[in-house]
């Protein structure tokens, strides 16, 4: 190209793009900004006031860099912004204190510089909204006193019950009636359920599951040691240690909803009452070295979040999730799925009335005009006529979106006949539906499942460790009757991936150590597949599966299955009991090719 000519483009450019001459890097020092760190100054307001000052500052084609300076930040929910967000699979409590509450930004960069942020009360500790081309990286986020609370088993009797040390950090008392309770800023919390972890190894106690107990009649014996005499478990050992918990999850440490091109850089979540990170309608995220993990092996604690360590709920794009540990989490290390609405009413051949089912996952936007949907026979879990568009949605129940739980929605071609409100039917948003990598990450010491997949894009599974996940270490689920967590997974490739001791306790889901276990309530009746569709659709090759019980496969309703060149190494490290004593376990699968 002639100098010229080059030259006219430029200036074809700049014409074209007018914002682009003006675009400028501003930094904001927190420091420079009266915030220091190590202060215990109530960082909420500041920041608060800070954020305001950048929206007002700012053009949106400027790149903004929020910095701390490193240490530590105490942020309370006084002084703190307070906003309404609708959050899946979250207590939908509102509205929510929020520590730093960042939307609409553009080429935002969080800068923690190795920050601790430390939360007090029932905070969501960070939200990114309607943003783009957004990093957060280097900083740590924990709470000053988890809703989790605590103990270590000191004496066990048959008859007089559990003797237990309450964690230091831990705020307790005994109540009128006998209970023991724990509290906060602003809170309270009557734990009746908790997990067993070893005292050593920090692994989930071999066959405790889910705890379930009674501090009635509880009494202090001496300073912070107290004996519950009707909590009785005799595999409770000296030395083990207990996370008591409720099930409420008010909030995630980190929030993001309608965002695009984000990226998460080494960030570390130590506790959180709900997961650790929960992105919904977000397209395109990056996970790189994000952990939900303990402070390392000197903390003295053995739990990190409430639920799962990542969450991702009607996404698109890419979820690339590599380099993290996830450990100590009372749920899942990462769970990607859609939401299935259910049909509650048929107006006419071309609208239908869908209904958010679960009390947890409700309240934002479900699809857009132009997005590609599919209908499913939830006892069957078979789709049903033809994959049509949505041409207009809105909410049915509410004025707004916002808090909304049934939509009318209006589609391109006719719907089915057969699909109404009378024999149980789904709609599934087959447009916010990513495509996932998982890779190079550590799994371990947590509660209930490894990793979850449920959607129609490829994902790829490799090079992980899933070290004492204590139930399944991969699941491929899909639920139209409970959790209502769409849907089918048609290409999945699992490789290279080391297995140690799964299955140390059952839960939901609990099969195999790789479970594709969606949710069909009348098997007898499925009349296709509900995973693969291709040959291969799931291959499992090349990975290492240490184990002390059987099972290592379980599958149902798949077609095309692929499992080759894997090694399983048998130890003896625990007592084998799962019921399921196949190696492979199949229910109505087909195309199946199986090389040991």
């Amino acid at each position: 190209m002639k100098k010229h000519q080059l030259f006219l483009l430029c200036i074809w450019l700049l014409a074209v793009a007018p914002g682009a001459i003006s675009a400028k890097e501003r930094v904001y020092d927190l420091a420079k900004l009266g915030l220091k760190a190590d202060s215990k100054r109530n960082a909420s307001p500041v920041l608060r006031k800070v954020i305001d000052k950048i929206k007002a500052e700012c053009a949106p084609t400027d790149s903004v860099v929020l910095r701390f300076a490193p240490g530590r930040y105490e942020f309370h929910e006084k002084g703190a912004s307070q906003r309404e967000y609708y959050i899946s699979n979250h207590d939908q409590v509102n509205p929510k204190k929020v520590g730093l509450a960042l939307e609409g930004f553009h080429h935002l960069t969080l800068d923690g510089q190795g920050a601790e942020l430390v939360f007090h009360g029932r905070m969501l500790p960070l939200a990114l909204v309607n943003s783009a081309h957004c990093t957060l990286q280097n900083f740590r986020i924990d709470f000053a006193h988890p809703h989790i609370a605590q103990i270590k088993v000191v004496e066990n009797s048959p008859v007089d019950g559990l003797t237990f040390e309450v964690a230091p950090w831990v705020n307790y008392r005994i109540t009128k009636d006998s209970v023991f309770e724990t509290y906060g800023e602003g809170w309270t919390a009557r734990q009746g359920v908790g997990i067993a972890f070893e005292e050593k190894t920090k692994h989930l106690v071999y066959q405790t599951s889910d705890l379930y107990y009674s501090t009635k009649g509880v009494k202090e014996v001496s300073p912070r040691v107290l004996n519950a005499p009707a909590w009785k478990n005799e595999r409770l050992v000296l030395g083990t240690g207990i996370a008591m918990r409720t099930w409420e999850r008010p909030a995630p440490g980190i929030f993001f909803s309608h965002n695009v091109n984000t990226t998460v850089r080494n960030v570390k979540v130590h506790y959180a009452e709900g997961m650790g990170l929960l992105a919904q309608l977000c397209e395109n995220i990056t996970l790189d070295g994000f952990s939900v993990c303990l402070k390392g092996e000197q903390d003295p604690r053995y739990f990190t979040t409430q639920a799962d360590a990542t969450h991702f709920s009607g996404c698109k794009g890419l979820i690339l999730s590599k380099n993290g540990l996830y450990e100590g989490m009372m749920d899942d290390a990462i769970n990607v799925h859609g939401t299935y609405l259910k049909v509650v009413k048929r107006m006419d051949d071309h609208t239908l009335v869908g209904r958010y089912m679960h009390d947890q996952s409700w309240g934002f936007d479900w699809g857009n005009p132009g997005d590609r949907v599919q209908f499913i026979r939830s006892a069957t879990m078979d789709l049903i006529g033809e994959e049509n568009r949505i041409t207009a949605i809105r909410p049915y129940d509410t004025e707004e979106v916002k808090g909304a739980r049934e939509f009318v929605i209006t589609f391109e071609k006719p719907v089915a006949v057969e699909i109404n409100e009378h024999a149980g039917f789904g709609i599934e948003n087959l447009t916010w539906t990513p495509q996932v990598v998982f890779s190079d990450n550590v799994v371990r010491n947590n509660r209930a499942r490894g990793a979850l997949f449920s959607t129609p894009q490829d994902v790829l599974v490799e090079n992980n460790l899933f070290d004492h996940t204590s139930g399944t270490a991969i699941l491929l689920c899909g639920d139209c009757n409970g959790w209502y967590e769409t849907g089918a997974c048609r290409k999945v490739v699992i490789r290279h991936n080391r297995f140690i001791n799964a299955l140390t306790n059952l839960f939901q889901f609990t099969n195999a150590v790789i479970s594709i276990y969606p949710e069909i309530p009348n098997l007898a009746a499925q009349e296709k597949f509900f995973h693969g569709g291709k040959d291969g659709g799931i291959l499992i090759e090349d990975n290492v599966f240490e184990t002390f019980d059987a099972p290592i496969l379980y599958a149902k309703s798949v077609d095309g299955l692929i499992y080759r060149r894997n090694t399983v190494k048998v130890n003896s490290d625990y007592s084998p009991f799962h019921w399921n004593k196949d190696r492979f376990l199949l229910e109505r699968v087909t195309n199946v090719k199986i090389a040991e």
